[in-house]
């Protein structure tokens, strides 16, 4: 069993092209033993945004804390506390931060995610 606290749990910098003010959190994953899935906290500071990129699997997205917006379908869309979102297969994405920041949960295959801070979101 794992009990994590998602304020206790440290945050660590993400290092990928194209990442501007984002941190990640691996909350349960690969070292955790999970099997299926691995479930990141991200935080992107104020006028921050992840790469803009995609990948061949899908993810889900719920958001916390803050208001930004999300590349999906070619199309920028406000997103905020309580939405849900499923980043489909192929599809290119990226979250920005509106000026209060942004912090969301993200779930994706933990084959796809080793605990590295580099973003599948």
């Amino acid at each position: 069993m794992v009990i994590r606290n998602i304020d206790s749990t440290p945050l660590k910098p993400i290092q990928m092209d194209g990442a501007e003010g984002v941190t990640m959190a691996m909350m349960v994953g690969r070292d955790d033993g999970a099997p299926n899935f691995s479930l990141r906290q991200f935080r992107v500071e104020a006028g921050g945004h992840s790469p803009r990129h995609s990948h061949d699997y899908e993810h889900e997205v719920v958001v916390l804390e803050g208001r930004g917006t999300v590349l999906l379908e070619g199309a920028e869309r406000p997103i905020g506390p309580g939405d849900v979102l499923m980043v489909p297969p192929n599809e290119e994405h990226q979250f920005k931060a509106a000026a209060e920041g942004l912090r969301f949960l993200c779930l994706v295959p933990v084959s796809r995610n080793c605990g590295d801070p580099t973003p599948g979101s």
